[in-house]
């Protein structure tokens, strides 16, 4: 579980993000976005591996 409130919290710093790229049209913003999805993605995979793992052991 504390991997998916640490996904939370990365969605959640990265809308800051979102916002100034997309309504003031920020490019810095819209590279720390695009670097938090990354790392998102990341961390999203490693939370379905565990349940998958979890899942198949019982």
């Amino acid at each position: 579980m504390e991997k998916f409130s640490k996904l939370k919290e990365l969605i959640a710093q990265a809308e800051k993000d979102a916002l100034a790229f997309y309504e003031k049209g920020n490019k810095a913003a819209g590279t720390r976005l695009r670097g938090a999805l990354q790392q998102t993605k990341a961390l999203a995979q490693d939370i379905r591996n565990e349940v998958t793992e979890k899942k198949n052991a019982k």
